[in-house]
């Protein structure tokens, strides 16, 4: 199969013709139609995300079409060939643990990643573990539905962790803000949106999509938030949101990857703010969101790329320069 192989960190994905394997037991082989592009991914390009597989296929937010089942009886049976799935990140988990017991399967200490530490999705085909992959709503053709593997699932999880708050704040305007802003507006809060100084662009976007108000990231909102979502990879930003943030309220930090928080002082956490992060994600929030999604509805903004194109749309991502989410169109 064609695919666009990472050989090591800081260098650009190199086009190959690899051999496809049988999928083992509960695995199953997905012909991939379509793959967007994440800022893991560029962590992961850019060597901020240490020890991935190598050579490695990246790519997490896979749409494809079933097209082999691995041995029966490991849950490989849950798709029949020909079935429309969606791959996220997560990718598998022990099943034993502690953590996997109690429904905190994003944590477990032994779990494989999709473009990390499993291939991924971009390539013409993908072996992946059955229990995570899920069917996608009819509603969305292969190219608006891959953001919302990671962006999607990602930034949902992000706002549950907000509880009710109204006047939401989200700093990094890009494919998960402008996905979990639609959720947000939908459930009837606030939205305030931070992008970087100077981003009319961005900012304009977020207003398009509902927004209460939108400017820099260094900028005093007009009201205080009760939460904040940190999407962007900017330590800085920490206590920025925290500053915007009432009493009582939480800033979530939506990333896998952040630079360093800078020290600040105490009183932007006293009056029982909080900061937590998000981890991964289970399955039970992508059949969650997923359904969610389709009643909303989310409208995914996109800009598609050929699998050729791979290194172009990470370059494009890497700069700002995407509106919405970059999309590989890889099968018919």
């Amino acid at each position: 199969m064609r695919a666009m192989l990472l050989d090591a960190p800081g260098r650009p994905l190199r086009e190959a013709e690899i051999a496809l394997r049988a999928p083992g037991p509960g695995e199953i082989t997905i012909d991939v139609r379509a793959c967007a592009v994440c800022r893991t991914d560029l962590h992961v390009v850019d060597g901020e995300l240490a020890h991935p597989k190598l050579p490695l296929v990246i790519g997490h937010e896979i749409v494809g079409i079933v097209s082999e089942l691995g041995s029966p009886g490991a849950g490989s049976e849950r798709f029949a060939p020909g079935a429309r799935v969606g791959v996220p990140w997560l990718g598998w988990t022990c099943g034993a643990c502690a953590f996997c017991a109690s429904g905190r399967e994003n944590l477990c200490a032994e779990a494989e990643f999709t473009g990390y530490t499993r291939d991924g999705g971009y390539a013409e085909s993908a072996i992946v573990d059955a229990r995570y992959a899920f069917a996608l709503p009819d509603a969305l053709d292969d190219l608006h539905a891959a953001p919302l593997l990671c962006a999607g699932l990602i930034g949902y999880r992000s706002l549950r962790f907000c509880g009710d708050a109204r006047r939401l704040g989200i700093y990094g305007f890009g494919a998960a803000a402008h996905l979990v802003a639609q959720v947000a507006r939908w459930q009837g809060r606030e939205v305030y949106a931070f992008t970087r100084a100077g981003d009319a662009s961005a900012q304009a976007f977020a207003r398009e999509l509902g927004a209460t108000w939108a400017g820099a990231s260094d900028e005093t909102p007009p009201v205080p938030l009760d939460a904040a979502i940190v999407f962007a990879p900017v330590g800085a930003l920490v206590p920025r949101a925290l500053a915007a943030v009432e009493r009582g309220g939480v800033v979530v930090c939506g990333g896998i990857h952040m630079s360093d928080v800078p020290s600040f002082p105490y009183e932007l956490l006293w009056g029982e703010r909080s900061v937590r992060s998000v981890a991964n994600l289970t399955r039970a929030d992508a059949e969650e969101f997923l359904a969610l999604a389709a009643q909303v509805p989310v409208v995914t903004e996109i800009e598609p790329f050929a699998l050729a194109q791979a290194n172009e749309a990470l370059d494009r991502l890497r700069r700002g320069e995407v509106r919405g989410a970059a999309v590989l169109a890889i099968g018919a």
